[in-house]
């Protein structure tokens, strides 16, 4: 049998996130995943802004770091063009290689002092006490074999509808409305505008969701899809009818497929039980505007290892101790996401001709000196109801 401070259950950014901190915290780790290979296959899009990479105090690696991201075009159902670029946007990003920055993550939690364990599948966990406290025994499937990890905290971060913090009897599941689905695929023959400037396509041709362009460099590009869960069709008849109908996209060639879910409906009701921290897709750490949650979650698994790393000096693994871990997650995100659930829901609300309107208005203005109130003025000369819908939701986000 295995001993450890710490067992986390999943290797993508967010477990990755939590088992360096709880290291670097002074705590014996072990991380397990599932897969043969850490960050394969990809589920994402593979953007990250700048200051989500200061938060986590990670510097850039053009190992990882493949093309630098200046800005964003939203692209209007009518398919004008709202570009916001480096003239009037201060956050800048990249977009990178998600496969090359898990490992990379991986490593830097193996550096830190963990130890990682690869085809690893937990199977089964019971609860159990010694002359030091309470501790999770965990049954696990490695390599073919079936080995006991004995553990004073579990780290879940396997991924959306956590099995481990279900199994553990926190409720991680998603409402089906609350479940965005995305395809998305890889081209090669792309004929971007600017390498250096996302594309964000809104309209009901995305079933409730958006589609997205994210130049990786050269004539390379992430071309996907995101739509709501409970749409009648599947999301790649939509993405491959976007992919046919967009002019940039008449000579490229698919490379390769990711499919995924992200959970948008904001936190799970609990992060945190005895013995237990929840943190990435599986607490719902996932931005519900754009479905990222690289930053979000990794923050939640500096945050969870941190605090376990805290617990076990303490040797008091309560849920009371624990608690501090939503506390200071809250803290540091200043309630983001709930509030961008709410966004999310007035966005889903829009019709194609509110999202016309909308991005017609804000072409052309300057936007470096403009104000929560100086946007709802413009909502007010597109439309009284949109202005009310709006003044509402700034309420809430600001």
């Amino acid at each position: 049998m295995m001993e450890t401070d710490v067992l986390v259950i999943g290797a993508g950014p967010a477990g990755s996130a939590a088992a360096k901190h709880a290291a670097l915290g002074g705590a014996s780790v072990i991380l397990i995943d599932k897969k043969s290979e850490i960050g394969t296959p990809k589920r994402c899009a593979e953007g990250i802004y700048d200051h989500g990479l200061k938060w986590l105090e990670i510097e850039p690696d053009p190992q990882w770091a493949v093309q630098r991201i200046n800005g964003g075009t939203i692209i209007a159902p009518d398919k004008t063009r709202l570009t916001l670029d480096e003239t009037v946007l201060p956050e800048k990003g990249y977009i990178i290689e998600r496969k090359v920055f898990d490992k990379y993550m991986a490593m830097d939690a193996a550096r830190a002092g963990a130890k990682i364990m690869v085809k690893t599948l937990a199977k089964s966990i019971m609860k159990d006490e010694d002359s030091e406290g309470s501790f999770y025994l965990v049954y696990c499937e490695h390599m073919g074999e079936i080995i006991e990890i004995k553990a004073r905290i579990v780290i879940a971060a396997d991924g959306p509808e956590s099995r481990v913090a279900k199994a553990l009897g926190i409720n991680s599941t998603t409402h089906p409305k609350h479940m965005m689905s995305g395809v998305q695929y890889e081209m090669v023959g792309v004929d971007c505008e600017r390498m250096d400037l996302i594309e964000l396509h809104l309209g009901a041709f995305a079933g409730g969701g958006y589609a997205w362009v994210f130049p990786k460099g050269d004539d390379i590009a992430n071309v996907g899809i995101a739509i709501s869960s409970t749409s009648k069709r599947p999301a790649i008849e939509y993405l491959n009818e976007f992919v046919e109908s967009y002019p940039p996209l008449k000579d490229a060639k698919a490379v390769e497929l990711n499919v995924g879910g992200d959970p948008i409906g904001g936190l799970i009701g609990q992060i945190y039980a005895d013995n237990l921290l929840v943190c990435g897709d599986a607490a719902g750490q996932v931005d519900p505007i754009t479905g990222g949650g690289i930053i979000l979650g990794m923050l939640g698994g500096k945050t969870a290892g941190q605090v376990a790393a805290r617990a076990v000096r303490a040797k008091d693994y309560s849920a009371e101790k624990l608690k501090e871990y939503d506390i200071l997650y809250d803290e540091y995100t200043q309630g983001a996401i709930p509030k961008l659930a709410i966004a999310h829901e007035v966005y889903a609300s829009l019709s194609d001709d509110d999202l016309n309107k909308i991005v017609h208005a804000f072409v052309g203005l300057d936007y470096k000196n403009m104000t929560p109130s100086d946007i709802l003025k413009v909502f007010l000369k597109i439309s009284p109801r949109l202005a009310l819908k709006f003044t509402k939701l700034f309420k809430i986000l600001f």
